[in-house]
């Protein structure tokens, strides 16, 4: 198997599965660390902030993990924005919740709940309103950017598959006719970011994750090496039928050889 300087990896489904442990994934990382490869949690989930994901894999997964090995979709949006807003342009709508509002804020943004900003930034948003779905449109309409943070259409629950971030984009969409421009998997500013976090070019990392429409067209998109581990979402069948193939596929990390 191919050696790679550091490993872009996913989260659930790959790691571990909701609340479910993988020991496979703690085995993993721990190979990473015997071995001093850097790697980073790279993640769509824009509502959680970098300390609470990490305390989520140091208690509940007892995979010590520090905030500066996370990169989650608000941070990605964050420095996306940053370099591209000009001086002036600091107001942001947010429609999120508060992993997205703090990683702006972080950057030097203002988050503003009118149609008086330069950013709208649409994410998951579980107090999604009329309201905020009117001044968003307006905000746009006024000149505004549109950033949406991903386009998950759903996320997994014991209820079922509910509705994603993707679901509250369309509906900003559909008021505006207006297409965002998108940062997590399987688009590349997410990728180009984690790059950047990490310091490594793109021939030295390789993209581990369980979804190919997500986590592999990632990598593929960016051209980067993919690892796809079938312990989560994507399935052989599914995989036989695509043109383009993952790097690698593994049955579970337990396979793969740092």
């Amino acid at each position: 198997m191919s050696k790679y300087k550091a490993y872009f990896i996913d989260l659930d489904g790959t790691i571990y599965q909701g609340s479910k442990k993988f020991a496979s994934g703690k085995r993993f990382i721990d190979r990473l660390k015997a071995a001093n490869i850097p790697y980073l949690f790279v993640t769509n989930n824009s509502t959680k902030s970098p300390a609470d994901v990490a305390a989520n894999l140091t208690i509940n997964h007892q995979i010590d993990t520090t905030t500066d090995q996370i990169y989650t979709s608000a941070m990605a949006t964050a420095d996306y924005l940053k370099a591209l807003a000009t001086p002036q342009q600091t107001r942001v709508l947010v429609v999120g919740e508060i992993g997205l509002e703090e990683a702006l804020l972080d950057a030097g943004f203002s988050l503003v709940q009118d149609d008086n900003a330069d950013f709208v930034v649409a994410a998951l948003d579980r107090t999604f309103t009329y309201d905020k779905l009117m001044y968003a449109t307006l905000a746009i309409q006024h000149g505004a950017k549109f950033i949406a943070t991903n386009r998950d259409t759903n996320l997994p629950n014991e209820r079922g598959m509910l509705p994603g971030a993707g679901a509250i984009v369309a509906a900003i969409e559909t008021a505006t006719q207006v297409m965002p421009t998108v940062i997590a998997k399987p688009e590349t500013p997410i990728m180009t970011g984690a790059l950047q976090k990490l310091r490594v070019a793109k021939e030295d990392v390789v993209m581990v994750g369980d979804n190919y429409n997500t986590d592999i067209l990632a990598g593929i998109n960016t051209g980067i090496d993919t690892l796809l581990v079938y312990s989560g979402l994507s399935t052989h069948e599914q995989i036989n039928q695509v043109a383009i193939k993952p790097t690698h596929e593994i049955e579970n990390l337990d396979d793969w050889l740092v």
